[in-house]
This record gives C-alpha cells, structure tokens and sequence, in this order.
C-alpha cells in the first residue's frame, strides 16, 4: 500500500511540475500583457569591487533590455507597447546553486530541481511582488578572471542565472548577457556553434540578407556576437547593437511561421 502511495504522491508532483510548466508557456509566449521580470544581484566573487557595483546599481542600468525589447517586439509586429517590465530586487545573500562543468542530464535535471526550489524562496520579497521572470545575477570583479563562469535560462521555471562583470564600463555586455538568458526563459534556443561559439548561418546572424554577407553590423541575440566574416566574430558592446532574428522570433512566439 505505502509503495503505490508513494507512486500516486509521485505522479501528483509531476503532474502538478508539468501543469505549471505549460501555464508559464502559455503566460510567457502569449504577449497579451507586460512580462514582470525580477533582477536579484548577487556578490559572485565576495570581493569590495563587486559590492561596491552592486551598491550603487539601480532600475535605470537594465533599461536597455527593456528598449530593446520594445524595439525588437515592434519591429515583427507585436501589438503589446512594453513586452517586459524589469525591476531591480535587493541583493541575495546565498548564491544560487552551481551548475558543474559536464553535468550531464541526470546532473543537470538536478541542478534545475534545486534551482526552482531555490528561486522559490529568493524571490520572496516582504513587500514585494514577486515577478514572473526571476534573473539571479553573479557580479564579480573583472581583475580576478578575464572570463566569466557560464550562465543559463531556463524556460521550465522561468529562471535565468547570469555571471556578470562588476564594471560600468561592461555594462552593456552585461545587457546582452541577461537578455539572452531571457530569451532562453521564453524558449529561444542559441544560434551559435557549440565548440567554437560562432553566430550560425543563416539564424545566428543578424542580417543574414547583407550583401556582401560579411562583415555583419549586427549580432542576433541567441548568437550573441557579431560575425565579422566566416570565422572571426565578435562581442557587440550594447543592446543597440543586437536584434532578434526570424527564428528566435518564432520560438517565442512573436510570428507564426
């Protein structure tokens, strides 16, 4: 009898994890009203250089992910005037679960599990709505490591976790970063080469009709860098310099191909 309970109690989770999964699917990819998006920072590396970025941030330093999703939803068409409302959260204090390097899928299956249960909690703001989207991003002082770990989005959830630089100077590309793992939160998939990072063509470029093809002026948004020709690519500095291409825009459903 306690197996099959066990078994019953089972299936009810799941079926319950997959209910809200497709209730967050049909929120997120609808565009009848604004997407509320939490940014939570967080000190990723413990040092005064990355507190002392993240004590002075505000509201106003993401609002260019908000221009640009503006920009990008009117441009394919989409009726909604502010897809997405973000808003700067206080600072987390326990960072968010790590996602080891080649986990493979039992290991990452698990890390998600830890990072909705998580999430879950952090989000929890006394006086606070809590937002549709949460972001956790990682500051750390760029003097300690010239790359950042990776970062995710995940769509089951609605969770993206973002290693960022603590520079003014690397805002921007911060931008770019927490954009990105948005996009993948609304099921859009990258549109780069795995083992070498470069755009693919035709969908990871941003004007994959320019003629001639390279160098392109723009990047995509799930490619993240901009093809200079077929083998150089390179970081834009801002969201002013990204769009999103045709086949992001149908993951996300912003057309209907």
């Amino acid at each position: 009898m306690w197996k099959n309970l066990r078994i019953a109690l089972l299936l009810l989770v799941l079926a319950i994890v997959a209910s809200q999964a497709w209730m967050d699917r049909v929120a997120t990819q609808g565009w009848q009203s604004t997407l509320w998006v939490g940014i939570f920072p967080f000190n990723g590396d413990g040092s005064p250089v990355a507190q002392q970025y993240i004590d002075g941030l505000t509201t106003a330093d993401f609002q260019g992910i908000e221009t640009f999703f503006e920009r990008e939803a009117q441009r394919f068409g989409v009726g909604l005037e502010h897809p997405i409302h973000i808003e700067l959260y206080p600072q987390g204090n326990r960072l968010p679960p790590q996602l080891e390097r080649g986990a493979g899928a039992i290991g990452v299956a698990w890390w998600s599990l830890k990072m909705r249960w998580f999430a879950r909690r952090a989000a929890r703001v006394p006086g606070r709505a809590p937002p549709r989207i949460r972001i956790f991003v990682l500051f750390h002082d760029p003097a300690t490591l010239t790359t950042v770990p990776d970062s995710h989005g995940l769509q089951k959830g609605l969770i993206g976790v973002v290693h960022a630089f603590a520079e003014q100077g690397m805002a921007g590309g911060n931008n770019i970063v927490i954009a990105h793992e948005l996009m993948h939160t609304l099921g859009a998939t990258d549109k780069y080469d795995l083992a070498t990072g470069a755009p693919l063509d035709p969908i990871g470029l941003g004007d994959p009709d320019r003629k001639p093809l390279y160098p392109q002026t723009r990047a995509e948004i799930m490619a993240g860098r901009r093809a200079l020709s077929a083998t150089d690519f390179e970081m834009p500095v801002s969201l002013r310099e990204v769009v999103v291409g045709s086949a992001t825009a149908t993951e996300i459903r912003w057309t209907h191909h």
